[in-house]
């Protein structure tokens, strides 16, 4: 008999007030190793209507987080996208970065940009450097992060 590879059942859903400490507790290491922008409660509070949870089904534990936050109807962003080391690698980043899409979609948003360290992965999600037209996002940093 063929042993089956069990994975734990993933659950994306909008977040919800009860989830910013959670949330918080999350985001905390990624924060710590420059990954991602401290969120204060405040910040994450303000973000929560289009923010979305990560869940193991079996132990309703929160194991990632997305958030769109939506600059105008032309443009949103998907921000502090976290997923907590025991989840990665089973597709919940992709799940999340998914339901920001799609919200954005469903606001009838143009574009979607995300800013990030991990290229990469964003790509696999169907973002690119360029958007049609060779439209392109240009940065200048305007301080200094401490390390």
């Amino acid at each position: 008999m063929a042993t089956q590879d069990l994975k734990p059942s993933i659950i994306i859903r909008p977040a919800q007030p009860g989830d910013i400490d959670p949330l918080c507790e999350l985001i905390e290491p990624f924060v710590e190793d420059g990954k991602l922008l401290p969120r204060t409660y405040d910040e994450l509070e303000e973000l929560l209507p289009n923010c979305f949870v990560a869940e193991l089904s079996e132990e309703q534990k929160i194991v990632g987080c997305a958030a769109l936050e939506i600059y105008s109807k032309k443009l949103a962003e998907v921000r502090s996208l976290a997923v907590a080391p025991s989840a990665q690698r089973m597709g919940v980043g992709k799940m999340l970065v998914e339901a920001c899409v799609n919200l954005a979609r469903e606001r009838q948003i143009l574009e979607v940009m995300a800013i990030t360290s991990s290229e990469d992965f964003f790509k696999s999600c169907g973002f690119d450097f360029t958007l049609p037209g060779e439209k392109k996002a240009l940065f200048i940093q305007s301080r200094h992060t401490q390390d």
